[in-house]
C-alpha cells in the first residue's frame, strides 16, 4: 500500500506553477525541477488566518540546521518563501496568497 502524502501539483497545480516560474526567475533550476515533485506532509500549525503554508517532509524538532537557506520569491500576490535544506524544499511558506484551503476556524 502506498503511504506517501500527496503530491502538492495534484492538489494545487496553480501554486506549484507559480513556484517553479518564480524559481526560474531568480535562476534556481535544480529547485524549478524539484517543485514539481513536492510533496504535501503536513500543514503549518501556527493558526495565523492569513497562513496557509506547509511541511514537504517531516517537520524538525527544532531549526533546520547545516545545509539550510532560504528562498523568498515574488508572486503574483502574497509572499512565497521556501525553506530548503540541501537543495530538498522542505517548507513552503504561503502568506496572503489566494485560499488553499478552508480555514479551520
Amino acid at each position: 500500500m502506498d503511504q506517501n502524502p500527496p503530491l502538492v501539483r495534484e492538489l494545487f497545480p496553480e501554486l506549484v506553477a507559480e513556484l517553479i516560474a518564480c524559481l526560474q526567475e531568480i535562476e534556481e533550476t535544480e529547485l524549478s525541477i524539484a517543485a514539481w515533485d513536492i510533496r504535501l506532509h503536513s500543514w503549518c500549525t501556527c493558526n495565523d488566518h492569513f497562513c496557509q503554508s506547509f511541511y514537504t517532509a517531516e517537520p524538525p524538532d527544532g531549526p533546520y540546521g547545516s545545509g539550510h537557506r532560504c528562498v523568498p520569491l515574488i508572486p503574483k500576490k502574497g509572499d512565497l518563501i521556501l525553506d530548503v535544506v540541501e537543495n530538498q524544499i522542505m517548507f513552503v511558506e504561503v502568506l496572503g496568497h489566494p485560499k488553499l484551503r478552508e480555514s479551520s476556524t
